[in-house]
């Protein structure tokens, strides 16, 4: 979709992140109707459904992308306010270094085996950060930090959210099933589930006090997506030196991962009142829906009949390897 003439870019831009502020909005309250159902998903299949029933005008493109990308980075920035220091440290040690083991390992088996697969590198790391780390936000962010296809990073999305969404009645139905008690399994679904509204939703049907366990886990694993970006796009940066070419040079780490630790160092010194957390989480929220509304709008039916089997394997797979180590390590630190 190319801008139309005699319509000024500018005018594209503001239209095109409108549109999206407007379909996060009604994401947002059928969320809000819905808990179960996380508002990125509705936005994502919001988006896929415009584009695929309405001819979006191409003069608006500048502001889809400016709402995939710039506004996309901006809210994984914010998410850091959901994040207090004490809160992960008081998680102790051992289940600290479960969590590290959950996102090294889970990335680590899962480019192995998309690469027996025969994925292409960044479809497999796209997949493996999604599952690993923080579900759509850390697909998209490393996205943007690898310069992946925009194909791929709407396979990726597309399988983490449906993936996730599945083990929200999953871990609580095997939970029961294994007889693990509430801090077990509240640490078998923070570690294990992809987002955090899914966690959310699981850690509610296991009740008790199994949702703060279960949050706080979930909230280290985010916590991990900062040194994860910053060494993709240090490789990244140095792909680029050695193929010697004038397009510049990433950043040795981007932005809005140095954004994401300013948020929880904020958050963790107790320095912004309780109203304006409020509100910049809300923002946070609508920033994250806008850009999954942007994101859907890139999918095709077509796209989607190209993408085979090989993607849904590796993410049947990449579940079940995550499940796996985070279960383990919930019976080892108990």
């Amino acid at each position: 979709m190319r801008p139309e003439a005699g319509r000024p870019r500018s005018a594209g831009t503001v239209a095109g992140i409108a549109l999206c502020a407007a379909a996060a909005a009604a994401s947002m309250g059928i969320g809000y109707l819905l808990p179960a159902v996380s508002p990125l998903l509705i936005a994502l299949a919001l988006g896929a459904s415009t584009a695929n029933l309405v001819a979006v005008p191409g003069w608006i493109r500048p502001g889809l992308d400016f709402s995939a990308k710039r506004l996309l980075r901006m809210g994984v920035a914010l998410l850091g306010l959901r994040l207090i220091f004490d809160d992960v440290l008081g998680l102790g040690w051992g289940v600290l270094a479960v969590v590290v083991a959950i996102v090294v390992l889970g990335i680590a088996g899962t480019l192995y085996a998309g690469k027996l697969l025969g994925l292409s590198w960044s479809q497999r790391v796209l997949i493996a950060c999604g599952f690993s780390i923080c579900g759509a936000a850390a697909v998209a962010a490393t996205g943007g930090v690898i310069d992946a296809e925009e194909e791929e990073v709407l396979t990726a999305v597309a399988l983490v959210v449906v993936f996730g969404t599945l083990m929200i009645a999953a871990v609580p139905l095997l939970a029961h099933l294994l007889g693990l008690s509430g801090w077990q399994a509240g640490m078998w679904a923070g570690g294990s589930i992809h987002e955090v509204a899914q966690v959310v939703a699981a850690g509610g049907i296991l009740g008790g006090g199994v949702l703060a366990v279960a949050t706080v886990v979930k909230l280290a694993r985010v916590l991990m997506l900062a040194p994860v970006i910053a060494y993709l796009a240090a490789r990244r940066r140095r792909m680029t030196d050695r193929a010697d070419t004038d397009t510049g040079q990433p950043p040795l780490i981007p932005l809005f991962v140095l954004g994401f630790l300013g948020c929880v160092t904020l958050r963790s010194c107790g320095l912004l009142p309780s109203g304006l957390l409020d509100a910049a989480q809300f923002v946070q929220a609508t920033l994250l829906t806008s850009a999954m509304f942007a994101l859907g709008i890139g999918v095709r039916v077509s796209l989607l009949r190209s993408v085979g089997l090989r993607p849904i394997v590796l993410a049947t797979l990449s579940t079940v390897w995550v499940a796996s180590i985070a279960l383990v390590g919930a019976l080892l630190v108990s």
